[in-house]
C-alpha cells in the first residue's frame, strides 16, 4: 500500500523526478477524494436534491424531465458538484503542499490567515445565496406573468442555475480579500478608494450586472452585498496600512 505524498521542508532541495513524482502522488489524492465524496453524495443524492429544491415553491419541486436518461444524468451531475464541494478542503490542502516549501514560515502564516478568511467569506456567500437570494428570485421568476406562462421547470436548467447563482455569490464574497492584496501590491490605497468611491460603487453595480442573473431581483440582490463588502473593503484596507505603517517603527 503507498504512503500519502510527504511534505517537503521549507527550502528542502528535490530533484525535477522528486517533484514530479510528488505532484502525480497529490494527483491521485485529489482525484481519489473527489470520486469517493461523489460517490457518498450520489448515495444521498435524494437527499441534495430536496435541499436544492428548497428555494422553488411547493408546487413546482417535482421538476421536468424531458429524456429517458435525465433524471439518472441529471442525479450524476449533481453529485459531482456535491462531491467537489465536499472534497474541496483536501484539494486546496494538496494543493497548498505542494507549494508551500517555496513560501518563507513568516508568509505562510499569512496565506493560511488568508485561506481562513477566504473559507469563511465564501460559507458567508453561499448562505446568502442560499436563504436570501435564491428563495426571493426565484419566487419572482416562477410568479413572473404567470397569467400567459405555465411554469414547467426542467431539471437540468434549474441546477444549471443554482450551481451558477451560488458560486456567483461565493466569489462576490471574496471582494474585500481581492482589494487587500490590491494595497499589498500597492495598486490601490485605502485614501484612493474613499476619494473614488463613487466610482468603486459603479464599478460593482456593473459587474452584479454582469454576474449570472436574469432578473432585476437576482441582480438587486447581488448588488447590496458587493457595495456593503466594498464599503468593508476600504475599512480593511485602511486598518491593513496603519498596521503596515506601524510594523517598520516596531523593529526600528
Amino acid at each position: 500500500m503507498s504512503r500519502l505524498p510527504r511534505r517537503l521542508g521549507h527550502g528542502e532541495e528535490a530533484t525535477l523526478v522528486e517533484h514530479l513524482d510528488e505532484l502525480r502522488a497529490r494527483l491521485f489524492v485529489i482525484i481519489g477524494s473527489v470520486a469517493v465524496t461523489s460517490v457518498v453524495a450520489f448515495v444521498f443524492h435524494a437527499h441534495v436534491l430536496d435541499w436544492l429544491n428548497q428555494p422553488l415553491p411547493r408546487g413546482h419541486r417535482h421538476l421536468l424531465a424531458t429524456g429517458v436518461a435525465e433524471p439518472f444524468t441529471v442525479s450524476i451531475a449533481v453529485s459531482v458538484y456535491a462531491g467537489v464541494a465536499l472534497a474541496s478542503p483536501i484539494v486546496l490542502w494538496q494543493l497548498w503542499s505542494f507549494f508551500a516549501p517555496a513560501v518563507d514560515p513568516n508568509s505562510e502564516r499569512k496565506v493560511l490567515g488568508l485561506v481562513f478568511a477566504a473559507t469563511a467569506l465564501g460559507a458567508a456567500g453561499l448562505a446568502f445565496g442560499y436563504w436570501i437570494l435564491l428563495p426571493r428570485a426565484i419566487h419572482f421568476l416562477t410568479n413572473y406573468d404567470n397569467t400567459h406562462f405555465v411554469h414547467l421547470i426542467k431539471a437540468s436548467t434549474y441546477y444549471s442555475f443554482v450551481v451558477t447563482v451560488l458560486l456567483g455569490i461565493v466569489v462576490v464574497f471574496q471582494l474585500p480579500l481581492v482589494v487587500l492584496g490590491l494595497v499589498a501590491l500597492g495598486v490601490l490605497s485605502s485614501r484612493t478608494l474613499r476619494r473614488n468611491r463613487r466610482l468603486g460603487y459603479f464599478i460593482t453595480a456593473v459587474i452584479a450586472l454582469a454576474l449570472p442573473g436574469p432578473d432585476p431581483v437576482t441582480t438587486f440582490l447581488e448588488l447590496l452585498p458587493m457595495w456593503a463588502l466594498f464599503e468593508a473593503s476600504i475599512w480593511v484596507a485602511f486598518f491593513f496600512e496603519r498596521r503596515q505603517a506601524v510594523a517598520p517603527e516596531a523593529v526600528l
